[in-house]
């Protein structure tokens, strides 16, 4: 078989670079890809570390840079012991590239994007020298890359870059297939490419997922896994529903769904590359690698006992709503309403409009809603009646393919909600009937997500 393995930032904190030895040498007549994230709260720390040096906080940046150096030598000695001279030289290496970095946007107190994706890249450029380092201490044959070094080619949208696939397929295959067929372990930073120029790149949070399909994509690979601290996707966030059960199956489409409303076990556009080929990808957990995890796949093999499998809680969003008689068969007002969205660089996680076409009501992400809202009232603020901005809500999206077509799915779902005591504020469908989503006040969140898991998950699990 033929795996790309993916280990996350909680898989490879304090001394996890052993725990992913001893998962590999269950896979030891296998050949092996090893993505890996950078150490749990890297990333965000690099990112603060840009903010403080464009304010010109030396200081700051001194002990930031001390401390990075302190916390992957500890790692490190965790994992291995006696650090080897040649692991010590090219972790030396990342440590003074990466002060090189943080003094330039010191001095010229400005960070651009490209900047910003070369300071972040550094968490999974240091945890792939340390888990290749791990691996060999531990009898494995291995190499680092970077992500552009293992031949991920991106184009030059810093923050967000997309893989240009056929130079991406060609260069990894260069790379990366020797090595397997020697029984090496290539052991790739996650998260950044580079351009053709070999300008880094980042792929977006949570990329190394992303890195992992593309990786997978390239050498036609068996089977993606991505080990995290859960046991799968769950049927609801088990710190809030005690009764979630892991899903042992689900499809592309349903993951997809489930990746763009926030679910952590994967990144939302890392399903591209492996559908493209049909590969399946399995979430698994790094500290309980004996359970089956859940696999994703193009059409489940068994049936699961209830039309909706994720119940989803979405915080931290708000809705804004446009009113007024004006508005009704004004043609082109939806265009500027949108259009006036988008000059504010928001997406818009949810639309619903009435059919009289009195009202728009549009969800968006909490840290957007003031200036989404700042910019529509310099539009509307003298033709629409009302102009609202609610900030005390939150959302609940169901989930589940076998929604599709199912008569009284929609019936049951606000049954449970209303006996629950919770009204319903906004509800959006979209024609797939993959995913039924409504709007709640924040203080009724968690009631509802709990009476609808009750309903379609644990009631019909117990028939």
């Amino acid at each position: 078989m033929k795996y790309v393995m993916k280990f996350g930032g909680t898989s490879v904190k304090d001394a996890g670079y052993q725990r992913i030895c001893d998962i590999l040498s269950n896979y030891r007549s296998d050949k092996v890809v090893v993505v890996v994230s950078a150490l749990k709260g890297i990333t965000d720390k690099l990112l603060e570390a840009t903010r403080k040096a464009e304010r010109g906080d030396e200081k700051w940046i001194k002990d930031f840079l001390k401390e990075v150096k302190e916390t992957h030598r500890e790692v490190a000695r965790n994992s291995i012991g006696t650090l080897p001279s040649w692991l010590e030289e090219r972790l030396e290496k990342a440590d003074e590239e990466l002060k090189h970095v943080l003094h330039g946007i010191l001095y010229l107190r400005e960070a651009t994007a490209r900047s910003l994706d070369y300071v972040a890249s550094f968490g999974e450029r240091y945890s792939a020298e340390i888990a290749s380092a791990t691996l060999i201490s531990r009898g494995f044959k291995s190499k680092p890359f970077t992500g552009g070094e293992a031949g991920i080619i991106t184009n030059s949208r810093f923050g967000q870059a997309t893989p240009i696939m056929e130079i991406v397929r060609k260069k990894v295959r260069e790379t990366i297939l020797p090595l397997l067929e020697d029984n090496t372990i290539p052991v790739v930073g996650g998260f950044a490419g580079a351009t053709e120029e070999g300008i880094i790149t980042t792929l977006g949070r949570g990329g190394s997922d992303y890195s992992a399909t593309i990786l997978a994509n390239a050498i036609d690979a068996d089977e993606v896994i991505i080990w995290s601290d859960v046991n799968g996707i769950m049927s609801a966030d088990p710190k809030l529903v005690s009764e979630a059960v892991t899903l042992p199956e689900i499809t592309y489409e349903e993951a997809m769904e489930m990746a763009i409303l926030g679910a952590k076990a994967l990144h939302p556009r890392a399903l591209e590359p492996v559908i493209e080929k049909k590969i399946p990808v399995r979430i698994k957990n790094t500290f309980n690698p004996r359970h089956e995890g859940t696999k994703i796949m193009e059409a489940v093999t068994r049936p699961y006992h209830s039309v909706v499998k994720v119940i989803s809680l979405i915080k931290d969003i708000c809705m804004i709503t446009i009113k007024g008689a004006s508005m009704v068969g004004e043609v082109g007002m939806a265009a500027r309403f949108f259009n006036k969205i988008a000059e504010a660089k928001s997406n818009v996680m949810m639309i619903s409009q009435s059919i009289s076409e009195s009202n728009i009501s549009i969800v968006v992400k909490k840290e957007n809603a003031k200036k989404v809202h700042e910019i529509l009232m310099k539009e509307f603020g003298n033709e629409a009646k009302k102009l609202e901005l609610e900030d005390d809500i939150c959302a609940i999206a169901c989930v589940g393919e076998g929604m599709k077509g199912t008569p009284g799915v929609a019936a049951r779902m606000f049954k449970a909600v209303a006996d629950a005591g919770v009204n319903v504020r906004m509800i959006a469908q979209g024609s797939s009937e993959l995913n039924i989503s409504f709007v709640v006040k924040e203080v009724d969140g968690l009631k509802a997500l709990k009476a609808l898991h009750k309903e379609f998950i644990e009631k019909v699990g117990q028939r």
